[in-house]
């Protein structure tokens, strides 16, 4: 869909005039153009990318950018940092602390409804590190009718790990990146190699492509650009790097966004981080024969002035070959064909695989959003049997209510199956956390207002009773209090899409009646840690200790009655003979003796105690 409207729309040709113009006439610079409601800003190839190693491979975290990209560096746990190129990370921070750049930057977003940022190979990744931080810019400013932002490269090199890709993806960015590759172009493919080797030849050739840049004609003129066999070893050498990675799924610069592969033939689009790799080795080995990729690097004008026209025509199978019955074989035959793979017979079966693997895996994680709904149906009943057993607890002559009757069960079928179903649900719920985290499911399953409500529900429901038993086998005396050493990381996970789900609503007004489950899913183990601190209050004889603990017991007495005070507490919590309120017993029995003993210091005199 991205590379149909990018062709058939001015846009194309549009970015790749204002590139050229940036080449020839603003090198290590940018041009800007406004056409009708769309603006346009233009990043010269011509670049000197200094901050890299000679190898031009090295990462830096992308921390370091005083927020400019803030929303790219929340990561779960576990997780790598989003990195970028040294280099192209230090152009960028010429062009953004450029007063020229601020200003006109900020006309253009004032005077228009889309902005198209382009660039041309390593002007490509300066274009989309702007895109990025305008993305960035625009989401924590919360405008409520957002730039429509496009960022269109043509032969950029790759820009960062895998951890920024996921982060792009995550934050539903990859529809606002389109990559041009001339098929055979070894710019895009140069960094999953080690270069180092290669420096001379490749600061050789970045002179020949910056000089064709400059000056069109001068690639022409210049047919001999390395000897004939130094080409093919630095050839052989990226071909082979690039299959390594492309086979290991894995490589320390990765691919984000849409990447449109073009070539004499015609074009198609990929959009799944893995079968573009794939794509990038199938193609490259293509210029085996010709001219390795070298020259290809400067003839995107070429390929601009033919794609606009010819985009999407049905093109003649060459001989007397037929498509299949299928329309989806028929589908790929043409998506093989039109970048010219369908020729090179050694490569026709693994590039098909390709394209249906890219298919499976762009259905994959709606399919798995499907099948987990169809779990959490099959989970409505063990939950609804916790629910009642919550309502036969605060019912109960006991006066115990729910988080107090689980934690003294005794060894009865109903407390076993409760318990059982309890761990049943937290495996579900572990095994959708884990989807997530791999990317299996949509990159707004977080956003999906059924699963943030029935996630939250869950931690509200179970939660009390996983730290009823997290107390209940003294696992506080082992590992230490629920909250900081005991609490899931699905919890921490479930809280992060509640709060981003709610963050532009206004806090609830005061209850009419008590809430049906206490919407903090850890009082219970915050009035482990009271109770704790009651009894350390006791024994305690140091005065500052003694002044840290009445804080501690302070707040969270001030916390809890603003709780009550609110009804967001269950009616268990204020049941007769709950925790909490034998803790408040206790306080007031602690607070009565020590009216007894003024030479305490310091409780009376700081109003500490009432």
């Amino acid at each position: 869909m991205l590379a149909t409207f990018v062709a058939s729309s001015p846009f194309l040709t549009e970015s790749w005039r204002l590139c050229s113009l940036a080449n020839t006439t603003a090198p290590e610079s940018f041009v800007t153009d406004h056409i009708g409601t769309t603006g346009y800003i233009a990043f010269s190839g011509i670049q000197n990318v200094c901050g890299s190693d000679p190898g031009f491979r090295n990462l830096v975290q992308m921390d370091c950018t005083d927020g400019l990209f803030a929303p790219l560096l929340r990561r779960g746990e576990g997780e790598d940092p989003a990195m970028v190129h040294a280099g192209f990370l230090h152009l960028f921070h010429t062009v953004y602390s450029c007063p020229r750049f601020q200003s006109e930057a900020l006309a253009i977003m004032q005077k228009s409804k889309s902005i198209i940022i382009t660039g041309h190979s390593v002007g490509g990744t300066t274009a989309s590190l702007v895109s990025l931080w305008l993305l960035s810019y625009l989401q924590q400013t919360s405008i409520s009718s957002p730039l429509s932002i496009l960022c269109i490269t043509f032969g950029s090199p790759l820009l960062g790990n895998e951890s920024l890709s996921r982060a792009i993806l995550h934050k539903k960015w990859s529809g606002n990146f389109c990559h041009v590759v001339l098929g055979n172009d070894i710019v895009p493919r140069l960094l999953f190699a080690p270069l180092e080797s290669f420096t001379s030849q490749l600061h050789f050739l970045l002179q020949y492509w910056q000089m064709s840049m400059a000056s069109p004609h001068f690639a022409e003129l210049n047919t001999q650009v390395l000897a004939k066999e130094v080409k093919a070893e630095l050839f052989l050498f990226v071909l082979a790097h690039v299959g390594e990675s492309a086979r290991a799924e894995r490589s320390s610069y990765w691919p984000f966004g849409n990447y449109l592969f073009c070539s004499d033939e015609g074009e198609i689009c990929v959009d799944n981080a893995k079968a573009t790799v794939k794509m990038l080795r199938f193609m490259f080995r293509m210029s085996e024969s010709g001219d390795y990729g070298i020259k290809e690097h400067v003839k995107y004008g070429d390929w601009v002035e033919k794609v606009s026209s010819r985009f999407m025509t049905r093109r003649v199978v060459e001989g007397e070959r037929e498509y299949s019955e299928s329309s989806y074989e028929a589908g790929l035959d043409l998506a093989l064909q039109s970048c010219g793979i369908s020729r090179q017979v050694s490569i026709v079966g693994e590039a098909k695989e390709c394209l249906k693997m890219a298919r499976r895996l762009g259905r994959t994680p709606n399919l798995n959003r499907a099948y987990l709904a169809i779990e959490l149906s099959k989970k409505t009943p063990i939950r609804a049997q916790i629910e009642w057993y919550k309502r036969c607890c605060d019912e109960s002559e006991d006066q115990m209510g729910y988080y107090d009757s689980f934690k003294q069960r005794g060894a009865s079928k109903k407390h076993s199956k409760i318990n059982m179903n309890r761990i049943k649900l937290a495996t579900f719920w572990d095994e959708v956390i884990r989807k997530f985290d791999a990317n299996e499911l949509p990159h707004d399953f977080d956003k999906g207002a059924k699963w943030v409500y029935t996630s939250q529900f869950y931690k509200l429901l179970v939660e009390p009773l996983d730290i009823a038993e997290y107390y209940r086998t003294n696992m506080h005396r082992v590992k230490g209090h629920y909250v900081e050493h005991g609490r899931e990381r699905r919890y921490h996970i479930m809280d992060k899409w509640w709060r981003a789900h709610n963050s532009n609503l206004e806090e609830n007004n005061k209850r009419s009646k008590f809430a049906s489950l206490t919407q903090d899913s850890c009082f219970w183990a915050r009035l482990e840690e009271a109770r704790d601190w009651v009894h350390d209050v006791r024994r305690e004889r140091d005065g500052r200790k003694l002044t840290f603990l009445w804080e501690n017991i302070h707040n969270f007495d001030n916390y809890s009655r603003r709780l009550v005070d609110r009804k967001e507490v269950s009616i268990d919590v204020l049941a007769e003979n709950s925790s909490y309120s034998r803790w408040m017993e206790d306080l007031r029995d602690l607070k009565s003796q020590l009216h007894y003993f003024p030479q305490l210091p310091g409780f009376f005199d700081g109003g500490m105690v009432p």
